[in-house]
């Protein structure tokens, strides 16, 4: 009588007196998860449960944080220099006052941040 992991196509091997399945792993590639992947793991984990095990069960949810963690730093880089060209924070203001010129950019990192979280990271 066949088990129900045989009747699956699954396969086994011995060792010793055991049978051990022949189980492998999918290839989930090589993604570098960044500050935003690592950020949208933790609010699916804590406020999505279903869909975060749902990713991980089918072994998506590297590739999903991943592919989110690039589309917020491409984001980001749009949004502070549109903010940055807008607001008038050049290398002018650089060299005439560094103090202000640090000032406003983190201000522009903050709020392009924000922006950012909201739309992808906590959506």
């Amino acid at each position: 009588m066949k088990s129900i992991f045989e009747e699956m196509g699954g396969t086994y091997r011995q060792e010793g007196d055991y049978l051990i399945p022949n189980l492998v792993l999918p290839d989930i590639g090589d993604y570098r998860i960044g500050k935003y992947g690592r950020m949208r793991r933790n609010h699916l984990k804590e406020h999505r449960p279903a869909f975060y095990s749902t990713l991980f069960l089918n072994g998506t949810l590297f590739k999903h944080v991943a592919e989110i963690d690039q589309t917020c730093n491409e984001r980001m880089a749009i949004i502070t220099s549109a903010m940055a060209k807008q607001e008038g924070v050049t290398e002018a203001l650089k060299a005439a006052d560094q103090m202000e010129w640090v000032c406003r950019k983190n201000s522009i990192h903050y709020r392009a941040e924000e922006i950012v979280l909201a739309e992808l990271v906590y959506d």
